[in-house]
């Protein structure tokens, strides 16, 4: 039951720290936005780590997913 309880939390905590990597990527392209035309910000850096923190958001709702198939067949398999 460990090995379970272990890829959940793991696997919640990899959605959490991706939705909030997101949510930092969103406030520095909006800052860049706010700037006035004197300084120009590169927002290349928080558009590829948004892609990275979705792709982590991503896989680990897969990780989740897989985990509920494997209970429910572990439930079927012993009912």
């Amino acid at each position: 039951m460990m090995a379970i309880t272990s890829a959940m939390q793991s696997a919640t905590m990899g959605m959490q720290r991706g939705i909030n990597g997101l949510g930092e990527n969103a406030a520095e392209i909006a800052r860049s936005s706010q700037m006035d035309g004197s300084a120009v910000r590169d927002i290349s850096k928080p558009l590829v780590e948004q892609t990275q923190n979705l792709q982590q958001v991503e896989a680990s709702a897969k990780v989740l997913k897989t985990e509920d198939e494997m209970i429910g067949r572990l439930i079927d398999r012993m009912a």
